[in-house]
């Protein structure tokens, strides 16, 4: 039974923006970053809200997907090279 419950669980790149300076990871300590981010008057979450066009209508995967390719936008314009994107993975059943 465990071999199909692992068939069945899918690896999921998830995707975050941030900045080249910021030294505080937007997956592990949030509230640091956003602090840093906002402080330096960035604010990258109200950027990435702009593009994404997510919904409470959407699964998390779809959203998390996105998510990723709001990211990939904004990272292809990025003339200044001032964003980054930092990944994880994550489980979906």
């Amino acid at each position: 039974m465990a071999n199909e419950e692992e068939s069945h669980t899918r690896i999921v790149k998830e995707y975050a923006l941030t900045t080249i300076d910021n030294p505080f990871d937007p997956f592990e300590d949030f509230d640091k970053w956003l602090a840093f981010d906002e402080a330096k008057g960035y604010h990258s979450c109200a950027y990435l809200d702009r593009i994404a066009k997510t919904s409470s209508f959407f699964g998390d995967e779809a959203n998390i997907l996105e998510v990723n390719r709001a990211i990939d936008e904004i990272l292809k314009y990025n003339v200044n090279g001032l964003y980054k994107k930092v990944t994880r993975d994550i489980e979906f059943q």
